[in-house]
């Protein structure tokens, strides 16, 4: 007969099993593809809660710049890469052209000086983590609200601002590229790349009224790649700048003994 302090024991390590690996489901990615308006598209979405962060150099400061070397530095963390993503407008040396803020430390300013294309159509904005969540909010706002993040990175324009389009995004635009955002709505993160070409207005329309995010930021265009297990997707190229990932804790090989 088992005596009570043992089975009591038994049950909470079986309890721990289960909320562990409870915990590590949630955090996986929810992707799926989607067509909308004629338009191919990948979209994965998360709670602000789960591990988010951004990657931009390794330890001995060389880019990082693929989603491989990403998976291996969460890896060495004891950490499992869930999903990644670009994150934003880089320079040619793959550094960013605006705000970007890693591990709580700010690795360049906040950029609020006017300039050509598309990171400059103001409003601009910022996605941003702290140990509350996540946000997207205009640059100004963002400012304005003293965020101090433990990740954020700037890029532009903002897709989506209070539930309102950009206001310079036109309905007839002729202007098509394959463009990739993210989205905030209360708790619900939602990273979305369009693989077929659309417009601003489409893209934004998207994050607006399908995904239902009243904020919403572009990240790039033409230069979107995605990795996502659950849709077979690691895309490979040129080395990327800012890269957005997700990571659950890595799965254990041993068995409780």
């Amino acid at each position: 007969m088992i005596s009570a302090t043992r089975a009591k024991t038994a049950f909470l390590c079986l309890f721990a099993v289960f909320a562990h690996a409870a915990s590590a489901a949630s955090a996986r990615a929810e992707c799926r593809s989607a067509a909308i308006e004629g338009a191919r598209y990948a979209v994965c979405e998360f709670n602000s809660s789960d591990t988010i962060e951004l990657f931009l150099r390794d330890g001995a400061g060389a880019t990082l710049g693929q989603f491989d070397r990403v998976r291996d530095a969460l890896a060495a963390r004891g950490r499992q890469l869930a999903f990644a993503m670009n994150a934003g407008m880089y320079h040619e040396d793959r550094s960013p052209v605006g705000l970007y803020v890693e591990n709580g430390k700010e690795l360049k300013r906040i950029s609020t000086s006017d300039g050509p294309g598309n990171f400059s159509m103001k409003p601009n904005g910022v996605f941003y983590v702290t140990g509350k969540g996540a946000g997207v909010l205009e640059t100004k706002q963002y400012v304005r609200r003293n965020i101090t993040p433990r990740f954020a990175t700037q890029s532009g324009p903002m897709l989506v601002i209070d539930g309102k389009l950009h206001p310079r995004f036109l309905v007839d635009a002729t202007s098509r590229y394959r463009r990739n955002g993210v989205g905030v709505d209360g708790d619900r993160v939602v990273f979305a790349i369009a693989d077929d070409p659309v417009t601003f207005h489409q893209f934004a329309r998207a994050f607006r009224d399908v995904f239902k995010t009243p904020n919403a930021l572009y990240l790039d265009g033409s230069i979107c790649r995605l990795y996502a297990p659950e849709l077979n997707r690691n895309d490979f190229g040129f080395p990327l700048g800012p890269i957005v990932a997700v990571s659950v804790p890595a799965q254990q090989t041993q068995q409780t003994r």
